[in-house]
């Protein structure tokens, strides 16, 4: 036996509104694979502790002195610059991947931090900030009484 399917006539149509919003996105967005496959911005980790957040940020090539790091509120900022210094000058390139140049990067941050205990440190290529929790954000224990009748 077969079964039987109602017929729509709607069915597999796009609205007006979804066929330009495709036609906008294809148009103007350029895919992944034209750009090749670089990230949007840079990746971060993040993870907390009891008593920190500690957040590292992958920045191979950069110098300690080329990156500033704020904290505004519960906004963590990372700002940089990466330089190209071997510039080839008498051939054409194949393939050039590398970023240089200017880079920015803000995350906001699960609770608010105490920035002026924070440290961070770039051990190769690998940001690594620790960012102690304000004292009203770190958990605490509450007592329970007893009640005698």
């Amino acid at each position: 036996m077969s079964d039987l399917m109602r017929w729509e006539p709607t069915r597999g149509m796009l609205s007006l509104r979804d066929a330009m919003d495709r036609l906008l996105a294809d148009s103007f967005v350029p895919s992944a694979g034209a750009l090749g496959n670089l990230p949007d911005t840079l990746a971060v980790d993040m993870y907390q502790t009891d008593d920190a957040i500690v957040v590292k940020m992958a920045l191979p090539g950069v110098k300690a002195d080329d990156v500033d790091i704020n904290v505004t509120g519960t906004t963590l900022t990372i700002r940089g610059e990466t330089r190209d210094e071997d510039e080839v000058h008498e051939g054409n390139y194949y393939r050039r991947e590398q970023r240089y140049g200017s880079f920015s990067r803000s995350v906001e941050l699960p609770v608010m931090v105490n920035s002026a205990k924070a440290e961070a440190e770039i051990a190769d290529g690998i940001l690594r900030m620790t960012l102690p929790k304000a004292e009203e954000a770190k958990p605490k224990q509450i007592a329970i009484k007893t009640k005698k009748k």
